[in-house]
């Protein structure tokens, strides 16, 4: 019974993140001052290949499941197709908020309107990634990344993890901004994510929904 009730816990705040995760990052995405690191290599990526958004990020997604596996040495198959089963939604959902949030006229808001709704939308993905890696029921591969460097590297530090994760999307972008010239979602809010996440994150995971208590299994 205890376990089918924490069951039930777990998997409600992985649907709650994974919806504040979208919301979030098209959020920071729509304000056009800067998106949290990985979404704006996608943005940079997807601008460089003329493929959509949301197929970018259900790629890339793909791309650092198996980089995940190869950093477990062994094939975790949970967590393998776990990686998968929550790229799918969430890369899509990041589109369709995108869209809503054209709609509402989002990137026409004044400047400092938006550089608040910037660090709402980057706070949103913090909390949202400390929900579901809590959870640890499925996450996104790029979160897992950290997690997996978090628990089996670097002795559970948030900040280091983050940071440490983050060398992936750089040089797409790195590479992205070589071959076309230009930055896309880079800014403000990007400088924000790469000096405050991993803070956010931490401060989340005892914060936000303390009930929520973390679910190792590395």
């Amino acid at each position: 019974m205890a376990k089918t009730k924490d069951f039930k816990q777990r998997f409600y705040y992985l649907c709650l993140s994974l919806l504040i995760n979208s919301a979030g990052n098209a959020l920071a995405i729509s304000t056009n001052l800067g998106s949290a690191v990985w979404t704006a290599s996608g943005v940079n990526l997807s601008k460089l290949t003329g493929i959509s958004l949301g197929t970018t990020l259900f790629l890339y997604g793909v791309v650092i499941t198996l980089m995940n596996q190869l950093l477990l040495g062994s094939f975790d198959r949970r967590r393998f197709f776990s990686n998968l089963l929550f790229t799918i939604p969430f890369s899509y959902l990041i589109a369709l908020f995108e869209y809503l949030y054209g709609l509402i006229g989002v990137p026409n808001y004044d400047f400092g309107v938006r550089i608040v709704l910037d660090i709402i939308g980057l706070f949103m993905v913090a909390v949202a990634v400390s929900m579901y890696a809590r959870s640890n029921l499925i996450m996104h591969p790029n979160d897992d990344l950290a997690y997996i460097i978090r628990f089996k590297f670097i002795h559970g530090n948030p900040v280091l993890s983050q940071w440490a994760s983050y060398t992936p999307p750089i040089i797409i972008t790195i590479i992205s901004f070589t071959l076309s010239g230009k930055l896309y979602a880079i800014g403000f809010g990007t400088l924000f994510a790469l000096l405050f996440q991993g803070a956010m994150m931490g401060w989340a995971d005892t914060h936000a929904f303390p009930k929520l208590k973390h679910h190792v299994d590395i």
